[in-house]
């Protein structure tokens, strides 16, 4: 077991797990003003318009939201026009300026503010994911020592490295580049490449990954890709294809918007071109038009949908699960298979002494671990906090050691109440090492006086609630989970088997968890990724939905994610999935009603004559149905029957 090697000379500064990403301002964005002040505008003039305040006070603030909010939408759509294509962009600000053409400017804005306000949302969500991508190239540093023929150092730029360089890395530094150990012994931990959840040791002939983190060991590497060919680099470069060419996602209504628009714009130039041609009064012909445009408008349609998805998000949001869009509520109840991380989200990704193998006579467990926990305390590994932490939870007493030293590969030495005491990796592959591996652990030795006494297994913890959740999945979906990872093959079907998953694939790095995906994807499958590191993201941004653990997950992995776990229960995931498949229904619900109501107005403006005034109301009458019936989603027993699912 590698353990840190004391150096005299000054460390350097750990490097964090992740830097942060670089956030883009709300403010710095085109279409979050353009909404702020569509919607500070009409929120202004609401309150005057319903007061009967004269129209000098809210007309202005009534055409400032319709300018803000509606000029974008509409030029998008008038481009759309002009590629012979007609969208529910360029409807809306046509039907909205229809209402106000009638004297029903608050219709009007209402529909402007939910369209500008829905745009900047995906505007956000856009930049954030590409800031996130951004951040992750930070991982590799910017410097790296390079080894002359004659052995001297010089300080150069990462993108100048060569394969075939020869560089140094010193303890705490992150490797600048995918190589070869040529010399030297450390601990690295290569949790955002692989997701182990313990620094591996590295010596002569071992591969490393750039923006990997070096432990207190010196190593000297030879570089054997380019940093445009790195794992690292690779990982960025697979996150922004898969946002890039995923197939753009639609609310159920979205789907059909085109036809429905056309149908719409056919019908009120008809009731408005027609009776003219034949000699019918222009401003009756005009009324009846626009009144035709206002009950036909799909604003009963779009709230229609919005409440149950909107409800069903912010019900998940007070349970810990932030959703991030009303098209993310819609798709996770689509989906048909879950692909499931294993450090960090089956597990809680901190090491713990699962198991103590006493090998000796004359001294029993508690020894052992008071023994172990004494010589690793001075110790930073992984391992060691685990050793001392079950020490601990025991209640034994933790002595003082003298004389300690680590050496990197090897272990810990020091002297405890007057025995030599040696804890680390075991150097002969003995019966109990061997028992202790076949278990998924790993397997950690302690030598008394220079008689190995026993034998520590080490092993991940599994999350509460990890078998009942992979269950839940498994009938939400009616296709068990798989575990993807990148750990070894025995440490992943242990967890695998604690948890109940039977489909194990390990040793994966970030690509290949992102083509086992995408080859789902193109079975026709709807993959839900559950994730939390770096290594997750690509598999994220390839599945059709993804959710990351969030207390631990990685900048990159909660910015490519469709919804984050907030509090890392992992049995909030069945209970969303189920509450958006409620959601869905729901939605087709008020869309029947939607449809029956705006149908109806419209036979009766197209086979009579509808009052303005009752058109409008018909119309408001339907949203406010539908509304209500989607908010039915805000209610404390509709989580309960979805975690009960």
């Amino acid at each position: 077991m590698a353990h840190p090697v004391l150096d005299t000379r000054p460390a350097a500064p750990p490097a964090k797990a992740l830097p942060p990403a670089r956030r883009t301002h709300l403010s710095a964005l085109p279409e979050v003003r353009w909404a702020a002040l569509a919607t500070l505008a009409f929120l202004a003039a609401f309150p005057l318009d319903l007061a009967g305040a004269p129209a000098w006070t809210w007309g202005p603030l009534y055409a400032v939201c319709y300018a803000a909010g509606g000029w974008e939408p509409g030029w998008a759509g008038l481009r759309a026009l002009y590629e012979k294509s007609l969208d529910v962009d360029l409807l809306m600000v046509v039907a909205a300026l229809g209402a106000a053409a009638i004297g029903q400017y608050l219709d009007g804005g209402l529909l402007i503010v939910i369209f500008a306000v829905s745009g900047a949302l995906e505007a956000l969500a856009t930049r954030r994911t590409a800031d996130s991508v951004r951040g992750l190239l930070d991982l590799a540093p910017a410097r790296a020592v390079r080894l002359t023929a004659a052995g001297a150092e010089e300080s150069v730029d990462v993108t100048a490295l060569a394969v075939g360089d020869t560089v140094l890395v010193r303890p705490g530094e992150r490797l600048p580049a995918d190589g070869t150990v040529l010399d030297g012994a450390s601990d690295v931990d290569q949790a955002t490449i692989t997701g182990e959840p313990l620094p591996v040791t590295k010596r002569a002939g071992d591969h490393v990954f750039a923006g990997t983190l070096n432990g207190t060991g010196a190593l000297r590497v030879r570089v054997d890709k380019d940093a445009s060919a790195s794992v690292i680099a690779r990982i960025v470069a697979m996150v922004e294809e898969a946002s890039a060419t995923k197939a753009p996602t639609q609310l159920l209504i979205e789907k059909v918007e085109q036809r429905y628009s056309v149908g719409v714009v056919v019908a009120t130039l008809a009731l408005f071109a027609v009776p003219l041609a034949f000699g019918a009064d222009f401003t009756e012909t005009l009324l009846r038009a626009m009144t035709f445009m206002i009950v036909a408008s799909p604003c009963a349609v779009v709230l229609a949908t919005m409440p149950p998805l909107l409800s069903a998000i912010a019900n998940a949001g007070r349970h810990g699960v932030l959703v991030k869009s009303a098209v993310v509520m819609e798709r996770l109840g689509t989906v048909d298979r879950v692909a499931l991380d294993k450090t960090g989200t089956l597990t809680q990704g901190t090491p713990r002494v699962a198991h103590v193998r006493v090998t000796a006579d004359g001294i029993d467990e508690a020894r052992v671990l008071a023994l172990a926990a004494a010589a690793e305390l001075p110790s930073e590994h992984p391992l060691a906090r685990a050793v001392v932490a079950a020490a601990r939870e025991r209640g034994l007493p933790v002595a003082d050691a003298e004389a300690f030293s680590s050496t990197p590969g090897l272990g810990v030495r020091a002297l405890v109440d007057g025995h030599e005491v040696r804890v680390g990796r075991p150097q002969e592959p003995s019966s109990a090492v061997l028992a202790e591996e076949a278990a998924g652990r790993t397997a950690v030795t302690v030598a008394v006086d220079g008689v190995e006494v026993a034998v520590l297994g080490v092993a991940d913890r599994l999350r509460d609630g990890a078998p009942a959740a992979v269950a839940a999945l498994a009938r939400l979906t009616g296709t068990p989970p798989t575990l993807l990872t990148g750990d070894n093959e025995a440490a992943a079907r242990a967890v695998a088997a604690e948890a109940g998953i039977t489909d194990v694939r390990a040793g994966l790095l970030p690509e290949d968890k992102a083509g086992a995906v995408r080859a789902w994807e193109r079975e026709g499958g709807r993959t839900l990724v559950v994730g939390d590191g770096v290594n997750d993201a690509p598999a994220l941004a390839a599945a059709h939905s993804g959710i990351a653990m969030g207390r631990a997950g990685s900048d990159l992995a909660l910015e490519t994610a469709d919804a984050v776990v907030v509090r890392d229960e992992l049995a909030t995931v069945p209970a969303v999935v189920a509450l958006s498949r409620r959601a869905r229904r729901l939605v087709v619900q008020n869309l029947v009603i939607a449809g029956v109501c705006i149908g109806a107005l419209v036979v009766w403006d197209l086979a009579g004559h509808l009052p303005l005034p009752l058109g409008v109301a018909g119309h408001e009458g339907s949203t406010v149905l539908v509304g209500l019936n989607g908010l039915r989603l805000l209610r404390e027993s509709a989580w309960r029957r979805a975690a009960g699912a």
